[in-house]
């Protein structure tokens, strides 16, 4: 038998002619830079629309009321009259109303989230007891009920009690826990290795020990988005103050915006009404918006941790 030859026993393979590699090749790249040209046009978009508000609220407020109401709008105002900021805010008593909004409402209101809610949470995640995942069940069922149906109960009692005109109906409730933050810290802690606890009790730590020197100072992300969160709620309620505090000495920023608001509707003799309303705006949103971009990393880490595990 005749052995083949190497010629024979070659295997030809078609090849692509140079002008048809070249095409596929343009094909291809010109749809990859088509997808990422669509891309980014999209999110060029979302952003405008996303900080457009923003600027008009800034622009809005270094103008003269004469110019906000121009139309065509004025998008670029000249002359810039910037002593609008200082002007609008010492209308007021805002510097009252910014004590009143962090010391005595959004500080106490953030420290009794966290603490309760991380309480409940560690009880969820870390111990065995009987009935937990049934407790914890009706925990996430009180989400379903409104604020509204509590409302007028609420009032009630804080009547009865004698605590209107005090912020005490705003920051108790805090110090019992929100459900949605023992969810979200529950989740978070059962992620963490179980092996902690174990080793904190061989060495004779209790719970509470445990709790405060091992788990808490692993759970940063998810204590800043709890503590976010509750800040920027507190920050910017404006039914709670409006229901139960009544004196004006106590009022928080929200409702010194809804002073201004009202003072833009029943504009007669008063000047810079509805630029006076969105300079105040502007620095009352200042703070929670330097507050998410110097923590965005630990809130997004946050975030994605609790939204990922457990």
């Amino acid at each position: 038998m005749a052995t083949q030859s190497v010629s024979e026993r070659r295997v030809t393979t078609p090849q692509l002619g140079p002008s048809g590699g070249t095409r596929g090749a343009l094909a291809t790249s010109l749809s990859f830079w088509l997808a990422e040209l669509l891309k980014y046009a999209v999110l060029l978009t979302l952003a405008v629309t996303f900080i457009m508000p923003f600027y008009w609220m800034l622009s809005s407020a270094i103008k003269s009321d004469s110019q906000v109401y121009t139309v065509p709008p004025i998008w670029f105002p000249i002359p810039q009259h910037w002593n609008n900021f200082w002007d609008a805010w010492n209308s007021q008593n805002h510097w009252r109303m910014m004590y009143n909004t962090v010391v005595l409402y959004a500080i106490p209101a953030t420290i009794g989230t966290v603490l309760s809610s991380a309480l409940v949470a560690y009880s969820f995640s870390r111990l065995r007891w009987i009935g937990r995942d049934t407790l914890f069940a009706v925990v996430l069922a009180t989400l379903m009920i409104p604020a509204w149906v509590r409302l007028v109960p609420l009032f009630i009692i804080f009547k009865q009690i004698g605590w209107l005109n005090t912020f005490l109906p705003l920051v108790v409730p805090h110090f019992f826990g929100n459900a949605f933050f023992i969810f979200l810290l529950r989740q978070f802690f059962m992620s963490l290795p179980s092996e902690l606890s174990d080793a904190a009790r061989i060495d004779g730590a209790n719970e509470l020990q445990t709790m405060f020197r091992i788990i808490l100072p692993l759970s940063v992300p998810a204590l800043a988005v709890v503590s976010l969160f509750t800040f920027m709620d507190s920050w910017n309620d404006y039914l709670g103050p409006l229901i139960y505090v009544n004196i004006e000495e106590k009022w928080v920023l929200a409702l010194g915006v809804q002073r201004l608001r009202n003072a833009v509707a029943e504009i007669g003799n008063r000047q810079l009404a509805y630029p006076y309303l969105m300079a105040v705006s502007s620095l009352i949103t200042l703070p929670i918006f330097l507050a998410f971009f110097f923590a965005q990393r630990t809130f997004i880490e946050g975030i994605s941790v609790t939204g990922l595990k457990g």
